[in-house]
């Protein structure tokens, strides 16, 4: 089993002065002590699971091309890119940049977008619910694509690209994975069937969920088995706690617990003791 560290908050101790180095110490700390990725959301107000609007909140790459600086082992990406923050040109380039840039760590985790309010706000695109998921699918298959090295000409509904060309192509082989995040039976899954190398699932109805996404595999012609699967997790205090779950999760197939940990600033020399908890799994 291999754990993900979330960092979903930056309301910490002594505000914007101090934000980056704590920032950094938490990333590496978490390097260090083994986790397999780190990740950011892609939100720029804080969502209200975590507070208020108006709390602290760092724009993801922007974020991500920090921590390639502070890290040296994990991988990097974010928990998970709205598709229509950003054309899927940019965000190729984007996602490749932080490849190259972090010696081939990037992930590219993408969904179909679902805070309205803060889109509104700042004046980003929030179409109706289809024509994000046709945006999705038309994006995973430019990413895919420029990833690849291909430059034909992109003709899709929503997107247009004449040469897609992207140079320096990225480092990871065959490309950054591509992680699908969402558990929307009808059409996520089968976008994670179709397109993705991972998916990132809640830890609700999750057998269930795994079984949907077996027979969208099975109906597309992909091999099931080739899907990381990873799940959404809040550590405790308490890796007993850790290793407990992780059980549970590794007999359904799962291979990555995902997830945030509580004032995680004053905790980094805790992080250890929850890889090692789960490292004979």
């Amino acid at each position: 089993m291999k754990l993900g560290l979330h960092i979903s908050s930056f309301t910490w101790p002594d505000g914007a002065q101090r934000l980056g180095p704590v920032f950094a110490g938490i990333a590496s700390a978490a390097d260090d002590a083994g986790f397999d990725r780190i990740s950011v959301m892609d939100h720029v107000w804080q969502i209200h699971v975590n507070g208020p609007p108006e709390q602290e909140m760092l724009e993801a790459y922007t974020a991500l091309g920090f921590l390639a600086a502070h890290t040296h082992r994990a991988k990097l990406l974010t928990l998970v890119t709205g598709v229509v923050y950003r054309e899927p040109g940019l965000l190729a380039k984007a996602v490749t940049t932080l490849d190259v840039l972090s010696g081939g760590r990037a992930m590219l985790g993408i969904g179909a977008a679902w805070n309205e309010e803060e889109s509104r706000g700042l004046g980003l695109p929030f179409p109706p619910t289809a024509e994000r998921f046709e945006r999705l699918e038309e994006a995973l298959r430019i990413c895919r694509q420029m990833f690849d090295g291909g430059e034909a000409a992109f003709e899709g509904v929503h997107y247009r690209l004449t040469r897609p060309l992207n140079s320096p192509l990225p480092l990871s082989r065959p490309r950054p994975p591509i992680l699908v995040g969402g558990g929307g039976e009808k059409k996520t899954l089968l976008l994670v069937a179709k397109y993705a190398d991972a998916c990132n699932l809640m830890n609700d109805a999750l057998p269930h969920k795994l079984d949907v996404l077996k027979r969208h595999c099975d109906a597309v012609g992909r091999d099931y088995d080739e899907i990381e699967k990873t799940v959404l997790y809040r550590f405790t205090d308490d890796p007993a706690d850790t290793e407990k779950a992780a059980r549970g999760f590794a007999g359904l197939g799962i291979t990555v617990m995902h997830g945030s940990v509580r004032d995680v600033w004053e905790k980094t020399g805790q992080l250890a003791l929850h890889v090692e908890a789960v490292r004979d799994l």
